[in-house]
């Protein structure tokens, strides 16, 4: 199937937003409908590809099946010279990195506050069988208005083959990545998972949980699971929201929160979110469990605080249970590290060659 011809000469660009090695993004105004939107176009030389560029647009259309007020909206997709764009809802505001570098971290209540609402667009999508892959504070737009609005849907998933091989942007996102998918093994909506706790990490403590210089050193934090305890980098954070962001780092898949609903249900347990959570952001539908993607079942649905206290209640379980079965007595002895001298994209292709050699039996 050819890619669609669709011209852009219904949208008037106004002025560059970003750029980068993967995809430019302008501010255009919709000449038809009368509104700004946001045009990202593929770089060239990613769109020179055929396959890649038909992923691109493919992807880019399941992405517009999602309506939520916590995503980002897709209007509209095509090539145009041969170069992909997709036009998506403009959004006023900041994103989240450009908060944190202002202040560098939140207090509980206002992070808790916009992580629920990063679980409720990620809730739908997972629904929809949609999995981010890129969630990181680039990617999490903030309104004036104080609403939370996932980016590039879809587009993440796409450039997925790239995100261990381009120079200079592998740590910025890294840093999120779930250890199975920095490993290149098989990914599942618990990357979405790990990726939202890593965020809300860093808004409770100014940085990321696990800070390196290469991509050996990244994956070898990951591995040992040497995370500092949340509380003390953040002492004023109740005990309750570290087990719960603690819970959404686990190393295996299936230790962590089996849904972004059921992660949305531990967070609204901690004591920050009574009283300053907005409900008139939540969707408009009962939020409910999906089957995980790692096969396991959901348990039967409850109401009200019974099903909060249930929730929390198996959140604690699997919490204790990955402790204990990731913390032997005995410790294999460790592979010798790949490479960490040369440029980025040098230690990049070191790394993959190392995973593919080790990662399998670690």
């Amino acid at each position: 199937m050819s890619a669609p011809q669709t011209s852009t000469k219904r949208y008037r660009r106004v002025r560059l937003l970003g750029h980068g090695g993967m995809a430019t993004v302008e501010l255009a105004h919709d000449t038809e409908l009368d509104r700004p939107v946001a045009i990202k176009r593929l770089a060239e030389n990613l769109a020179a590809n055929e396959e890649y560029k038909q992923r691109f647009l493919r992807e880019a259309r399941l992405a517009a099946r999602l309506s939520h007020p916590n995503i980002v909206a897709v209007y509209d997709a095509g090539a145009e010279n041969g170069v992909p764009y997709i036009v998506m809802e403009y959004v006023e505001g900041e994103t989240l990195s450009d908060l944190v570098r202002r202040r560098r971290r939140l207090e509980p209540a206002e992070a808790v506050a916009l992580a629920l609402q990063a679980c409720w667009g990620l809730e739908t999508a997972h629904d929809a069988g949609l999995v981010h892959r890129d969630i990181k504070p680039q990617n999490l737009l903030i309104t004036p208005d104080g609403t939370l609005k996932i980016a590039d849907f879809g587009i993440a998933r796409s450039l997925d083959g790239t995100q261990l091989t381009q120079a200079g942007t592998v740590l910025g996102t890294a840093a999120y990545l779930a250890p199975e998918q920095a490993a290149g093994d098989q990914v599942s909506a618990a990357v979405d998972i790990y990726a939202l706790g890593a965020v809300l990490y860093e808004l409770l403590t100014g940085r990321p949980p696990y800070e390196a210089d290469s991509l050996a050193e990244l994956f070898a934090k990951q591995t040992e699971g040497s995370i500092t305890p949340l509380r003390e980098l953040a002492p004023t954070a109740p005990a309750r929201l570290e087990d719960a962001v603690m819970h959404a780092l686990a190393r295996v898949p299936m230790y962590r929160p089996e849904s972004a609903a059921a992660f949305a249900a531990e967070l609204a347990a901690t004591p920050t979110a009574v009283t300053t959570v907005d409900r008139s952001l939540a969707p408009t539908r009962p939020m409910r469990r999906v089957r995980s993607s790692w096969g396991r079942a959901a348990p039967p649905r409850r109401r009200g605080l019974l099903s909060a206290a249930a929730i929390f209640a198996a959140a604690l379980v699997a919490l204790v249970l990955a402790l204990s079965l990731g913390g032997g007595s005995k410790s294999p002895k460790p592979a010798a590290p790949p490479s960490t001298s040369g440029s980025t994209a040098q230690q990049a292709r070191a790394f993959s060659a190392w995973l593919r050699g080790h990662a399998a039996g670690g």
